[in-house]
């Protein structure tokens, strides 16, 4: 089986150099004239791999704040806000815009697909903190009821279904690459990797793992992370099952170059394996072609949403991992991308919300106009 690397997520990587002594080729070139020269283009070559990190962390990172008298305040809050207002009408508020989105449900099913830290939960400075509120998880159960559901995470399946606390819902941890059915559930597709599993009441439910092989080396990733960043003030490792995950957050931003060297240095010795971006976070995951939009189409595809003229898929998502799936909505035209985002952003998305406040709100618009449908 070939296996592809996923481009559509921003990636971490430089062209592997090629041993021309294992190839049968030798260089004519011994003189120790040549290592000066080599040793400047090598010292080049790591300055701009570094800058060019560097750049890509910073990127992935919210705006910084500062303290003014006492108060933590966005810097430039005024330009910020009339940026944020311009980006906006390109990107129009959801809530604003509730009554367009329904209109395209017309006759349709939806199916909501929803993110979860800085979706359902506000982004914290310790990823274990990351609690949803009891009245969000009500609006999530809520809207369940009427409409199926997945939380879709870079976090482990296991971790999310433990944060949110709901066996109704479908579960898709390490960005899609372990997906579970609610209990009593099953899939209608059988793809390879698909499990089935029997609960204690011996009710069926469904299993994928599209990259089930990688597990063994993923917790070796993860084990040396464990050991290479313990001298690195602020640094958190964590196991996604799928996916090993370096938090910078707490970081000295000085530092940030180097865990960024230590975790590219590391994997070259895992070709197999690829680097990509959160909200300060590097994360170390297989380099297999799938990712949040190849999730979401399976879980259509699952749910017997074969034909898109049938279901209006509703994908919220804070993340530049969700544009996976913000991208294949809008190359289908079939669905609906909302980015939760209270800066500018570029974004595959067509609406937007500010923050977990109003992507509640919205869940609670979806269940008013549901039973206002039904009524």
């Amino acid at each position: 089986m070939e296996l592809k690397s996923n481009h559509s997520s921003p990636v971490l990587a430089d062209p592997a150099p090629i041993n021309k002594t294992r190839l049968g080729i030798h260089s004519p070139v011994s003189s120790s004239k040549c290592i000066p020269m080599l040793r400047r283009k090598q010292g080049k070559l790591d300055e701009a791999l570094s800058n060019g990190w560097l750049d890509a962390m910073r990127a992935s990172s919210p705006p910084r704040k500062k303290l003014i008298k006492g108060y933590c305040v966005d810097i430039a809050l005024d330009d910020a806000e009339i940026a944020y207002c311009s980006w906006k009408i390109k990107h129009p508020s959801a809530l604003n815009s509730f009554d367009q989105i329904t209109k395209q449900a017309k006759k349709k099913k939806i199916a909501i697909f929803l993110d979860y830290d800085g979706t359902l939960s506000p982004i914290v400075d310790n990823p274990d903190d990351a609690l949803m509120s009891s009245e969000m998880r009500l609006a999530v159960k809520n809207v369940a009821e009427f409409f199926p559901t997945t939380i879709i995470s870079g976090r482990s399946r296991y971790k999310v279904h433990e944060l949110v606390g709901l066996t109704e819902l479908y579960y898709a941890g390490s960005h899609g690459m372990d997906i579970m059915g609610p209990v009593g559930i099953t899939t209608s597709v059988d793809h390879h990797g698909c499990i089935k599993l029997i609960d204690r009441q011996g009710e069926e439910s469904k299993q994928f793992q599209p990259a089930g092989e990688f597990l063994p080396m993923i917790d070796e990733v993860f084990r040396t992370l464990i050991e290479k960043t313990k001298g690195i003030k602020g640094t958190m490792v964590e196991n996604n099952k799928f996916c090993a995950s370096v938090h910078y957050r707490n970081v000295d931003e000085k530092k940030w170059c180097t865990i960024a060297r230590l975790v590219h240095n590391l994997l070259k010795d895992y070709p197999r394996l690829q680097i990509t971006h959160g909200r300060k976070v590097l994360e170390i995951r297989p380099a297999v072609d799938w990712n949040k939009g190849k999730a979401v189409e399976f879980l259509l595809d699952s749910l017997g949403f074969t034909n898109q003229a049938d279901v209006l898929p509703i994908y919220i998502g804070d993340d530049r991992t969700d544009e996976d799936a913000f991208m294949m909505l809008g190359k289908k035209k079939c669905g609906v991308g909302i980015l939760v985002s209270s800066t500018p952003k570029e974004t595959e998305a067509v609406y937007s919300l500010r923050d977990p406040s109003e992507v509640m709100e919205f869940l609670k618009s979806l269940v008013a106009w549901k039973k206002m449908e039904d009524a």
